[in-house]
């Protein structure tokens, strides 16, 4: 995508989005947002949209239209947003989004936690793999009769679901198959996530063998529970791309439930899913900095809701209907939330 393009283009996505999702709050009189629309977008994992949910109705309480969210790929959203042609997700993952820091930090910032350590990142294969090849670390998938085990394809490599083009996970693992010398050994699936991970499931179902990357919230720890049918693996050591350098002591971490050693040496640091918005939006709505500074979310209620998605409950009409019911069980936490904004406003 070009740069030049990139106003026009979101634009067109975001009069899009209004024409096909749920129309703009009314502006309620007397709050701070009256009058304001933000510029909102979401990640294109569908694990992150219930929390966007949350934090759009949150701000339509306060008054506030918001055209969106636009779902966007991270490179396209950190030039946005550090542009000034959107005004904020709520879908950053950070430490593994700093890679993405030279394209929002002249003109956006991290503003409060939705969640915070909770999101953790690995690779898993299915326990009988596990037991049968006694596989530790991926430097077992250099072995011929794990790689064969593993080929689903015929290439002769192992198979392993990754990330699509675009995402912060794929960075680090393409930086994983070149450091730990796994190009010719394992064959990563970049096609769409949701996609790969529901033939891999119906491959264990089968009897199969499968090795995938996946992270927490997510659907797939529920329909393939670590510890029980899937086992977390260790990296061989620790290296991470050079954004994340600083972080790799945390990229080991104790009491993970279903790895195959303790502490689990991941390859990935927990992460903290953070909102990230447009540093001049934010001065002119000290309402809605202060909401994104009150609000987090706890992990195991993204997690609850990822399950329900996965279980049937997908459809945008289901993530709107799950938001309002947590909104409404959290009726006063969430009132408290609403009135710390309300007394920030100008």
């Amino acid at each position: 995508m070009k740069t030049s393009h990139l106003p026009r283009l979101l634009a067109l996505a975001l009069s899009t989005s209004a024409l096909l999702g749920v129309p703009a709050a009314y502006a309620q009189d007397g709050e701070p947002g009256a009058g304001t629309t933000v510029r909102m977008a979401q990640a294109t994992w569908d694990t992150g949209w219930f929390h966007a949910e949350i934090y759009k109705q949150l701000l339509e309480k306060l008054g506030y239209s918001v055209d969106g969210p636009t779902t966007l790929d991270n490179p396209p959203f950190y030039q946005a947003v550090g542009q000034g042609d959107l005004d904020l997700w709520v879908n950053g993952w950070f430490p593994l989004h700093n890679s993405y820091e030279s394209a929002y930090s002249q003109g956006a910032e991290l503003v409060g936690t939705v969640a915070k350590g909770g999101a953790l990142e690995g690779y898993l294969v299915d326990k009988a793999s596990v037991e049968k090849y006694n596989i530790k670390t991926l430097d077992d998938f250099k072995r011929e009769d794990v790689q064969k085990a593993f080929d689903r394809d015929g290439d002769g490599k192992a198979d392993l679901v990754a990330c699509p083009p675009g995402w912060g996970c794929e960075l680090t693992i393409e930086h994983h198959l070149d450091a730990y010398e796994l190009r010719d050994h394992i064959n990563p699936i970049k096609a769409a996530y949701s996609a790969s991970m529901a033939d891999a499931v119906a491959a264990h179902q089968q009897g199969n063998p499968i090795l995938f990357y996946t992270w927490t919230p997510n659907w797939t720890v529920n329909a393939l529970k670590p510890g029980e049918d899937v086992m977390w693996i260790e990296v061989p050591r620790v290296d991470l791309p050079e954004a994340q350098k600083d972080l790799e002591e945390s990229a080991t971490l104790p009491g993970v439930p279903g790895c195959v050693e303790d502490p689990c040496r991941l390859g990935f640091p927990a992460n903290d899913i953070r909102p990230v918005a447009n540093s001049e939006f934010l001065k002119e709505n000290p309402s809605a900095k202060a909401l994104l500074e009150e609000v987090s979310i706890p992990i195991d209620d993204i997690f609850a809701q990822n399950a329900k998605m996965n279980a049937g409950e997908g459809k945008s009409e289901d993530v709107k209907r799950h938001a309002s019911e947590w909104i409404a069980a959290h009726e006063d936490e969430v009132n408290g939330w609403l009135e710390t904004a309300r007394a920030a406003k100008q």
